[in-house]
């Protein structure tokens, strides 16, 4: 799986989801595989979701908040950041 697609993928999802609402990081998976595999992606989504939020692309929350990248673990959601969701 290119990372480039995870990215667009991510980002499309995201925009889709609007200003006030956030994604799981298995839909991002779930739309680029099968529901055998899509498990397999999930290390890469959360690489692709921590280098999206370092440039300022995504905000990754955790119980509804963002969260640095050194805590990023465990359950967490993905959003547009809130100063380009009315752009």
């Amino acid at each position: 799986m290119d990372e480039s697609e995870i990215e667009r993928t991510m980002l499309e999802l995201v925009a889709a989801r609007g200003s006030a609402a956030s994604i799981c990081p298995s839909e991002v998976a779930r739309a680029l595989a099968d529901e055998t595999h899509w498990r397999s992606l999930m290390g890469l989504v959360r690489q692709v979701a921590i280098r999206l939020a370092d440039a300022g692309k995504i905000e990754i929350l955790r119980k509804g908040k963002p969260v640095p990248r050194d805590a990023v673990r465990g359950v967490i959601r993905l959003r547009q950041p809130l100063s380009r969701q009315h752009l």
